[in-house]
Order: C-alpha cells, then structure tokens, then sequence
C-alpha cells in the first residue's frame, strides 16, 4: 500500500496560515534574517519584527498578510533548498516575475493581485530548481 504524503506547498501553506502571528514572525525572522524579514513585512526596522516575534506587538492586517505569505513560501523553499537557498530566491530578480525580486513584489504589491503570481514562481522554482 502506497501512502501519499500532503503536496509541500499544502503542507506550507498550512502552517502559515494556522500559526500564532508570533510564530510566523520568528520564523520568517529564522527563515531569511530579520532585515530581509522586516523588508517583506513592509517596515524599515528590524526592531518592529524582533518585537512581532516575542510578542510585544503585533502587526498590522496587511503586514500579518505579506509574512504569512513570506513564512509559506520561504518554508516551500527551504524545506527542499535549505535557508541561503530562500533567501537568494526571495531577493533574486526573477524570470517568471518580469525580473522582478519576489521580496520587493510582496513588500510593495496588492497581494490580491501578486500573491499568486508569487507562488506560482516558487512552486516552479522547487519543481524545477
């Protein structure tokens, strides 16, 4: 009997979206470092991430959105690659986005409309390396 297990990208996706925004932060912080981290999130300082992952403050809707996205796209790619290998893709100039970074796509996109886009690209990327 053959078990299937759950597509990495579910799996991903799943624990993003389920986790506390605590945990998402701190992870996203772990994933790609906290520069990288606060960029996607939409802040200048990596203090507002640090504070988000212990739990001092808690971010805004749409910055609790763009990590979310972030912690399921860097564990796709890190879960298969390792973390340098997430945060190269994240910070790369990407051929399937217009050779645009999919860190500044997250940070500075509607994700309504590049959100998808985003994590067609990485499902590509893991796919097909």
């Amino acid at each position: 009997m053959t078990v299937t297990q759950p597509r990495p990208d579910l799996v991903a996706h799943s624990h993003a979206m389920r986790a506390d925004i605590g945990t998402v932060a701190r992870e996203v912080r772990d994933l790609l470092g906290a520069r990288l981290g606060a960029y996607v999130a939409g802040v200048g300082e990596t203090r507002a991430l640090h504070e988000w992952a212990d739990g001092t403050r808690a971010p805004g809707a749409e910055a609790q959105r763009r990590l979310r996205l972030a912690l399921q796209l860097a564990t796709m790619i890190a879960g298969r690659d390792g973390g340098p290998t997430a945060q190269a893709w994240f910070q790369g100039l990407n051929p399937q986005l217009e050779d645009r970074s999919p860190a500044r796509l997250i940070r500075e996109g509607d994700l309504d409309d590049v959100g998808g886009q985003v994590v067609s690209a990485a499902r590509a990327f893991v796919v097909g390396g």
